[in-house]
């Protein structure tokens, strides 16, 4: 029976099809506010995040992130409901990027990177990347990497919040969501495989040698005792 296959960093944020659909209740949201005002941009919102959902549901696809996903516009369209400028959507991620940034810089500092956290809760090894200080060392780059993408979230979309540039801010969440997810990815996926190269590591040549040699003994043996019973067998006809 083949082992069931372990979820990567990408599909716990729902794969591809995920970050595209994260955007799509933002793309609805600028222009119709931009047309009928900002009361009818938040119904708009969240129900093409509902749509988003129900779309998984039916398609049986993982759930989790599109619950997240319409929660989250949730709490984006009251907010900016309850400050009555369409720019206070965006607030919600500005500050929740400044708070990551700070826990994956500390995650660092502490010496329990988050990225090797997380990836042995999913892979099943826990903190054995801990005893392998290349292990660290690849999940805290991987870790900064993270941290440096949240970081420039927040200073980019906070400046274009305090210019009231709700526009551009739009287009900063987007081009800064996906596409720089996927380039963190990538140092991810490379931390990881680094990593577990280090937790588990090859076997040693020595060992392989001494297993074919004991295994090329034993045929010997076999073989011999064979040969011996078929003398015997000669002697006695």
């Amino acid at each position: 029976m083949s082992e069931p296959r372990q979820q990567t960093i990408l599909d716990q944020l729902g794969g591809l099809s995920g970050l595209v659909y994260s955007t799509l209740p933002i793309l609805a949201f600028v222009p119709a506010n931009s047309i009928w005002g900002l009361a009818p941009a938040v119904w708009i919102a969240l129900g093409v995040a509902a749509a988003i959902l129900v779309w998984r549901i039916v398609r049986r696809g993982p759930i989790q992130p599109a619950i997240s996903g319409f929660l989250g516009v949730g709490v984006c369209a009251f907010i900016a409901y309850r400050t009555g400028d369409a720019k206070g959507y965006f607030l919600f991620g500005i500050y929740t990027s400044l708070a990551y940034a700070g826990v994956f810089v500390i995650s660092i500092l502490a010496r329990w990177p988050l990225v090797g956290v997380i990836w042995g809760y999913l892979n099943g090894h826990r903190n054995a990347w801990r005893a392998h200080p290349v292990a660290v060392r690849a999940y805290d780059i991987a870790t900064l990497a993270w941290a440096l993408v949240f970081a420039a979230r927040f200073v980019v979309q906070n400046r274009l919040y305090d210019a009231d540039q709700t526009g551009w801010l739009a287009f900063a969440r987007i081009a800064m969501g996906w596409p720089l997810t996927g380039v963190v990815l990538l140092v991810t996926v490379w931390a990881v495989r680094r990593a577990d190269r280090a937790v588990e590591p090859a076997p040693d040549p020595a060992e392989i040698s001494g297993i074919a040699a004991g295994e090329d003994g034993g045929n010997s043996t076999v073989d011999g005792a064979g040969a011996s019973g078929g003398a015997e067998s000669d002697r006695d006809t």
